[in-house]
């Protein structure tokens, strides 16, 4: 079994920062690819950045600029780090870990960006 768990999300004024977390553990063998993805009421999860074994990454066009998104292979955890935010980043932010042949998500963290 593989474990996904997210941390670090919240609430946050325009402008600030926060930073998330996600671990897996479990039998994991090698992660090919960790990533995450939100969703806001009443849209479509989509995705926010991802990032593959060798550190490239990919960003959605709305956060290029603002996040980071970062992993440290040997503790087998990826980071989101959020600046600048804004309202419209308020959602569920979804950790995912894909491995050889499957993907396993976390069960979402509430971000909320509002004065």
């Amino acid at each position: 079994q593989v474990q996904v768990v997210e941390s670090g999300g919240g609430l946050v004024q325009p402008g600030g920062s926060l930073r998330l977390s996600c671990a897996a553990s479990g039998s994991i063998g090698i992660i090919y690819g960790m990533g995450w993805y939100r969703q806001a009421p009443g849209k479509e999860r989509e995705l926010v950045a991802r990032i593959d074994r060798g550190g490239s990454t990919t960003y959605a066009d709305s956060v290029k600029g603002r996040f980071t998104i970062s992993r440290d292979n040997a503790k087998n955890t990826v980071f989101l780090q959020m600046n600048s935010t804004k309202p419209e980043d308020t959602a569920v932010y979804y950790c995912y870990v894909r491995l050889a042949f499957t993907a396993y998500w976390g069960q979402g963290t509430q971000v909320t960006v509002s004065s």
